[in-house]
């Protein structure tokens, strides 16, 4: 019988195909999942690696990935728990799949900004960016990052009561990490009696000198009371803004004597 040296052709070709595809596929299956270095994030503005950032400004998040395939997408989650909610505040969470050019390759580099809403509640968040290669083998790194208010004040010193025809006094600290623009303090009473020599009394005044500009300054001021004011309680508001035009608000109340 003579040999069918086209069969035997066709069979060894066959073998050294499925070995081919045997020994690819074993070297899929031994790529490692890619690593996640050098995971940072913080304050946008300054490309700042402490976790710490701002309502109404962004976070700035950076990592060097290594890995043996191709990446197919980087997920990045941003999410608080129980945070408690002021007046205005709606709950933040985010959450991105990052699939773009730059990060569909073996080697890229993550560099993002995420903005954070003003609405956003002040607190401690956790964050979490995950890489997943082409094979499906995923790495997931976490961290966590402090959320707060672009202005802060410490607990204010004030006279709860004064006597007309003299002045009380305000005092606290102003922390603004944009920079402080003006302070602006609102004085005014609702359905206080005039009675005969006294006449209505309202007070506005706008503050910058010492402050404007500033990150970190003192308020210390000194509030005449006309002696024509009539004696009652007074609605005060203080309401500080920054340069970026964020404000925060202190309501407070000063009784007015004879």
């Amino acid at each position: 019988m003579k040999p069918n040296f086209k069969h035997l052709a066709l069979l060894f070709a066959a073998i050294i195909t499925l070995h081919s595809c045997s020994e690819d596929d074993e070297d899929n299956l031994n790529e490692a999942a890619p690593v996640i270095a050098n995971f940072e994030f913080g304050e946008g503005s300054t490309h700042s690696d402490e976790p710490v950032a701002y309502k109404g400004s962004d976070i700035h998040l950076e990592a060097e990935i290594t890995a043996e395939a191709t990446v197919a997408s980087i997920t990045l989650d941003i999410h608080g728990h129980d945070l408690e909610l002021k007046e205005g505040e709606v709950e933040w969470d985010f959450e991105q799949v990052f699939d773009g050019a730059e990060y569909i390759a073996k080697n890229p580099e993550f560099h993002e900004h995420v903005d954070i809403p003003m609405t956003a509640p002040a607190g401690e968040y956790h964050i979490s960016l995950t890489v997943t290669d082409a094979n499906g083998n995923s790495t997931e790194i976490e961290g966590h990052i402090d959320i707060m208010e672009p202005i802060t004040t410490s607990e204010m010193s004030i006279d709860e009561t004064v006597a007309r025809g003299s002045d009380f006094h305000v005092e606290f600290m102003i922390d603004a990490v944009n920079g402080i623009h003006n302070v602006t303090v609102d004085i005014h009473a609702h359905g206080l009696e005039v009675a005969e020599g006294e006449q209505e009394w309202d007070f506005e005044q706008e503050y910058e000198e010492g402050l404007h500009g500033e990150t970190s300054a003192e308020f210390h001021k000194h509030i005449d009371v006309p002696a024509t004011a009539p004696a009652g309680e007074y609605h005060m508001l203080i309401t500080i803004e920054d340069e970026n035009g964020n404000t925060s608000v202190i309501d407070t109340h000063i009784d007015v004597t004879v």
